[in-house]
């Protein structure tokens, strides 16, 4: 299968690229970047691409799955309307573009709390992409909800730094319904999300799926 990668750059998308490429169910991944990674590897197709023209590589969307790990910060991004940008234009666009050429699952990392009717910007960008994709009907829709993940960043975010080191005992407390904001190593969401992925290699579901995993869920099926 050939699994069309966004995001290889960040933290769970760069595991999510090597957890593919290892796999014997893919036979290519195109990873869609704004500057060539360091990555070399007979299964690697890499593609630098402006994300604002990407209807200009629409050839390239001839995939069987997409798998987008997209997302920025409002600060890093410089304003609300860049993030919207990076986080709902993008992605969107790109399932669009895969929709149009028969991609038959989309799977995304999106956010705990996300809903397009939340009082917070973050989570309602979040929410008005998951709304969207919904209604473009893909055969499979699986969308991802981690709370703060856990890893080596490149850059350094310091609210998140402090959650990263308070995890470890605020983990021990979310128990029960609560357990959905526990923190998740990147890793781990990276092995499910490729898990997923490659299980569509041989399943075609005969009805249409969509779905949002949480954290029992994702653990499960990094196992």
């Amino acid at each position: 299968m050939r699994v069309m990668l966004l995001g290889a750059t960040g933290l769970t998308g760069g595991k999510v690229l090597q957890g593919l490429l290892g796999r014997d169910e893919v036979s290519q991944v195109v990873a869609l970047v704004r500057h060539k990674l360091p990555t070399l590897h007979d299964k690697l197709a890499q593609h630098e691409v402006d994300f604002d023209q990407l209807e200009d590589h629409a050839e390239l969307f001839d995939v069987d799955v997409i798998i987008c790990c997209l997302g920025t910060t409002i600060k890093k991004a410089g304003s609300q309307d860049q993030f919207r940008k990076v986080d709902l234009g993008y992605p969107l666009k790109a399932g669009e573009l895969g929709r149009s050429h028969g991609v038959r699952a989309f799977i995304l990392m999106s956010a705990i709390g996300s809903s397009s009717s939340s009082t917070i910007f973050y989570n309602r960008v979040k929410g008005e992409l998951e709304d969207a994709l919904k209604h473009l009907d893909y055969p499979y829709l699986s969308i991802y909800h981690p709370s703060l993940l856990l890893g080596d960043r490149k850059e350094q975010r310091t609210a998140e730094a402090l959650g990263i080191k308070a995890m470890p005992l605020v983990n021990r407390l979310l128990i029960g319904p609560l357990d959905k904001y526990r923190g998740i190593e990147a890793q781990t969401v990276a092995s499910a999300m490729v898990n997923e992925a490659c299980s569509l290699a041989s399943e075609r579901a005969a009805e249409r799926v969509v779905q949002t995993r949480e954290y029992d869920e994702i653990v499960q099926l990094a196992d």
